[in-house]
């Protein structure tokens, strides 16, 4: 029998390290500090947060950066995206300037703006780097939203963060600032004799600034790029990228080790699966149009107002007086949302269903419209007064409709020549906007296509009630739930104003989790 050596070191361990006091080692936590508005997120946050304001903090940052991708689809300029995403970024995910309080940055609110902004990046990013194609345009989105607050920071606490970054950039001396100033001055747009000799110029790799040098807008000389000091954003972006690109790929080795939290994992992948189309939940005050009566009798009349996959199931229910389940639980759920009342609805699919008795429709039919009410059920359901409408993320991801069924999301799930001809059949027969339809399509951007549309549909409204000052570009932000999407139809149909902000206080206060 061999004698077993315990005082050996095993060579799969590290010797300098006893596994066991690594093992049961109590973790440490501080609480971070938050000089700047900006950041570049090179810290991961430590200390402990809530796991609903894990959760909650996350899905704000999420409908910013679900809009910011919104913007670049619709091509908005950089000055349209700015002026669109301020009263968002003021709802969801608000950060004030230091010069906003008498305290500076060691003002409470303040800090917890900050805190919130640093952990719900750090938690998006663990949502988002388990493929590369996830990691790609979470960098993407979060660079544009940095750009932008960059450059709506005001010049000195933006000079205070730049100074803070320590970045290797090597600085043009005096001396060869004067033996290139003609070249600096021919290669910079803009530049004048003066600010060549006097500004501050910066000599980094050409790679780091890529967008200056496509642009045409920096000198190259042995491999360097001489960038002036008003040029220093381009700088600061290509360090912030660089860096996110990196942390991106080392969160990716370690996510691995979450799935033995049980807590974590199932919101980490509904966020990724939300970033496809953000997920909404519609609040009950936003159910239902305060100065519109809905009645079973009205449903043909409003339905100009649905969108695309709403007003498929209801072009399909008047040709087979017929739906299948999943097609009449969306149905239904959305007109409860629009605030059809039971007995309302039970008239409506009892005169829909007109090749059936009615004693076929109290046997198979009329349960199932109670259920989803609240009225009939475990007192859980009762409780919570039935379903809630489904969200655009619900419907394009759950239950995708098989043959004979009507359901779904026709932008996702028709095949192109069917969408084309369901919506001329509805009315939109630009061939400009049938084009970006297909190109939203192939990319799997649904929601804009839908979007799309609606924009196009209501073209002349909406520059009124922007004319007027009516609504605001909270008002007019993408749409994610056909049940928002209805209701701002019918009130911009309709010339209501007042509508639509108190519309923007109710809806997506709470996203279905």
């Amino acid at each position: 029998m061999i004698r077993q050596d315990f005082n050996r070191i095993d060579p799969k361990r590290r010797s300098t390290i006893d596994y066991k006091k690594k093992q049961f080692t109590s973790p440490s936590y501080s609480e971070q500090q938050y000089p700047h508005r900006l950041n570049l997120y090179d810290v991961p946050p430590t200390a402990e947060i809530k796991l609903e304001d894990f959760e909650q903090w996350a899905i704000d940052r999420l409908r910013i950066l679900a809009e910011l991708e919104a913007c670049s689809f619709r091509n908005k300029t950089p000055a349209e995206t700015g002026e669109h995403m301020k009263p968002l970024l003021g709802k969801w995910l608000r950060l004030d300037p230091n010069s906003s309080s008498a305290h500076g940055h060691h003002d409470d609110r303040l800090r917890l703006e900050r805190r919130k902004d640093h952990y719900s990046h750090y938690i998006l990013r663990l949502a988002f780097s388990s493929t590369e194609d996830l990691r790609r345009r979470f960098a993407r989105l979060e660079e544009s939203l940095f750009k932008l607050r960059f450059q709506n920071e005001n010049a000195k606490e933006r000079q205070a963060f730049v100074e803070s970054l320590n970045f290797d950039w090597e600085t043009v001396t005096a001396e060869e600032r004067r033996e290139l100033a003609p070249q600096l001055l021919g290669a910079t747009p803009g530049l004048k004799k003066q600010d060549v000799e006097e500004a501050g110029w910066f000599k980094v790799d050409f790679e780091t600034v890529a967008e200056l040098v496509e642009n045409r807008r920096v000198l190259l000389r042995a491999g360097k790029a001489y960038v002036p000091v008003k040029d220093q954003m381009s700088l600061v972006l290509a360090g912030f990228r660089e860096r996110l690109e990196k942390g991106l790929e080392l969160t990716a080795r370690a996510l691995p080790r979450l799935d033995e939290d049980d807590r974590l994992t199932p919101i980490l992948n509904h966020l990724s699966k939300n970033f496809a189309t953000p997920d909404a939940g519609l609040a009950d005050s936003d159910a239902a149009l305060s100065d519109a009566s809905i009645r079973a009798s009205s449903i043909d009349a409003v339905s100009q107002h649905f969108p695309l996959c709403m007003r498929n199931l209801h072009m399909t229910l008047r040709k087979n007086s017929h739906l299948k389940h999943y097609g009449r639980l969306q149905y239904t759920l959305f007109l409860k949302g629009i605030g059809l009342s039971m007995d309302e609805c039970l008239t409506f699919w009892r005169q829909s269903f007109r090749l059936i008795t009615d004693d076929t429709f109290n046997k198979e039919y009329r349960y199932n419209v109670r259920h989803a009410y609240g009225d009939v059920g475990g007192d859980a359901i009762r409780r919570g007064r039935g379903y809630s409408p489904f969200s655009c993320q619900k419907i394009l991801t759950e239950h995708p409709p098989g043959s004979g069924e009507s359901h779904g999301c026709p932008y996702r799930h028709f095949s192109v020549d069917n969408l084309t001809s369901l919506l001329q059949a509805t009315g939109v027969g630009d061939r400009e906007v049938l084009q970006g339809v297909r190109e939203d399509v192939e990319k799997k951007r649904y929601h804009i296509a839908c979007n799309r549309v609606f924009d196009w549909a209501h073209r002349a409204d909406i520059q009124r009630v922007k004319r007027d000052g009516t609504w605001g570009a909270a008002e007019l932000d993408t749409i994610v739930h056909p049940n928002t999407y209805f209701k701002r139809a019918y009130l911009l149909s309709h010339g209501q104003g007042d509508g639509a902000r108190q519309q923007q206080q109710h809806d997506g206060d709470a996203m279905e989790m």
